[in-house]
């Protein structure tokens, strides 16, 4: 057997892609199939229903509930405004009249005579979709979303936090092995995606979030500095969602990793490019990579996407193979595999698994690993 399949990490400078630009709920279409569209257009929006505030009108006015039809100055279904007297009692002779005051914007949604009970609602929240990238509407999805295909740069990381951004990239570091001070960052940054080299530490994401820098990547963060910056442990959940105030990125893992020399060369070549960033990680079923995206549009928007056999082989384990170390004791070290033996071996734990022997880039070094040990940089 010379050649096997494992999952593995996407750093590639041209491939197509398709992203699904889909809306919470369903809405409006804003584009046509075939139009070309920049990461910014939006392509789809709708709204959602505003929060639904109560209010108890007969216990603030002193009347039974079942007179609250009485003393209501809106009907159902009428808009009101902040502080506008929505319910007055008739007093006494027409005096000590107590009146009810809206809290919110918006519309009153019901009456109850049986809790004295009058809910209101605040105005919907308008929500829009962009393309996310540079490319062509490739499918509509009515009422829900859209499909948008692009080629170009792509590079997937181990790790993310934080949401979708857009900026030209800019290189912070001079090297992918460099470890700089928050002091290489400066407002020229802001609205960038900076390369800040191979430790993203707390004192760099502070920085980068008072800057206005939209997206930083790292070869690595240590755990205690994004527990101090999300302010709870992790766990296994999906991220993406995390409003911190820039995107952070981290190609190869947890601690101070040299970014790999193929990445860092490709976010190079890329420098002052338009790139679109992702940091949504998910590391359970179905998973999820953060990702940086540099579209390279004009004459490659024709391009059609991987057909099922190439994508098949970008998963190929063979002889020459470029692949990451995911476990110690050389987590996070490149390599190419310069053997595949058939045979199962049996571990210092006693479990026969199929190996495959690799020569380390940064010394030659050849050893033998657990095939599930590595992942293919593609």
């Amino acid at each position: 057997m010379a050649q096997a399949y494992t999952p593995g990490l996407k750093v590639s400078r041209g491939t197509p892609l398709k992203r699904v630009r889909r809306l919470p709920l369903p809405g409006t279409i804003t584009v046509q199939q075939g139009e070309k569209v920049s990461a910014e257009t939006i392509v789809a929006r709708t709204e959602l229903p505003g929060q639904v505030r109560s209010l108890n009108v007969a216990s603030l006015l002193g009347i039974q509930p079942e007179g609250i039809y009485d003393n209501m100055l809106k009907k159902e279904g009428e808009s009101i405004k902040k502080d506008e007297i929505i319910a007055s009692s008739k007093g006494l002779f027409g005096l000590f009249k107590s009146q009810c005051k809206s809290p919110i914007d918006g519309t009153l949604e019901s009456i109850s005579k049986i809790t004295g009970q009058v809910m209101l609602r605040e105005p919907e929240i308008p929500v829009e979709i962009n393309a996310y990238v540079d490319g062509q509407i490739d499918e509509i999805i009515p009422n829900e979303g859209v499909i948008v295909k692009t080629y170009g740069t792509f590079i997937q990381g181990i790790f993310g936090v934080g949401g979708e951004s857009i900026g030209q990239i800019m290189t912070a570091c001079n090297s992918p092995d460099d470890e700089i001070s928050p002091d290489a960052l400066n407002s020229s940054m802001s609205d960038k995606i900076v390369v800040v080299g191979s430790l993203a530490t707390s004192a760099i994401i502070n920085k980068s979030i008072q800057l206005g820098i939209k997206s930083i990547i790292a070869g690595g963060i240590d755990d205690s500095d994004l527990r101090q910056l999300l302010g709870y442990e992790l766990g296994v959940a999906i991220t993406g969602s995390e409003k911190i105030g820039t995107t952070i990125i981290i190609t190869e893992g947890f601690g101070r990793i040299t970014i790999a020399d193929r990445t860092f060369e490709i976010l190079k070549e890329n420098e002052g490019m338009k790139a679109s960033v992702n940091g949504a990680t998910q590391i359970r079923a179905g998973v999820i990579r953060p990702e940086v995206v540099v579209p390279e549009i004009a004459e490659n928007w024709g391009k059609s996407l991987l057909d099922e056999e190439s994508k098949e082989s970008q998963n190929q384990l063979m002889i020459g193979t470029e692949v990451r170390i995911i476990r110690e004791p050389h987590f996070g070290k490149l390599a190419e595999v310069s053997e595949l033996p058939v045979e199962l071996q049996q571990l210092e734990t006693e479990a026969k698994v199929r190996v495959l022997k690799v020569k380390l880039k940064q010394n030659g070094e050849e050893t033998l690993l657990p095939r599930a040990n590595v992942e293919i940089i593609t």
